[in-house]
């Protein structure tokens, strides 16, 4: 018991969410072409310049996958972000 609440006390302070996967699948237009990335926007918006947006959040990577599949064709296919 002890141990579940030190887990979740220092989740509070790192600012991760309190879950085993943690995790966040994220589908981005990446100049150009869809990805799905782990990484924040800011962090994509830093490596790769300003010309990407989010399309979409997931707590699963098949669902960030089947929601580019569905709406645009797949990862690796064209988009815009405008």
């Amino acid at each position: 018991m002890r141990l579940a609440v030190a887990i979740g006390f220092a989740c509070l302070l790192l600012g991760q969410p309190a879950t085993a996967q943690g995790n966040q699948y994220s589908v981005y237009c990446n100049n150009g072409r869809i990805v799905i990335e782990s990484s924040t926007l800011e962090y994509m918006r830093n490596i790769y310049g300003r010309n990407v947006c989010l399309f979409g959040q997931f707590s699963y990577l098949s669902d960030a996958q089947n929601f580019a599949q569905r709406n645009f064709g797949g990862t690796g296919r064209s988009c815009s972000c405008s």
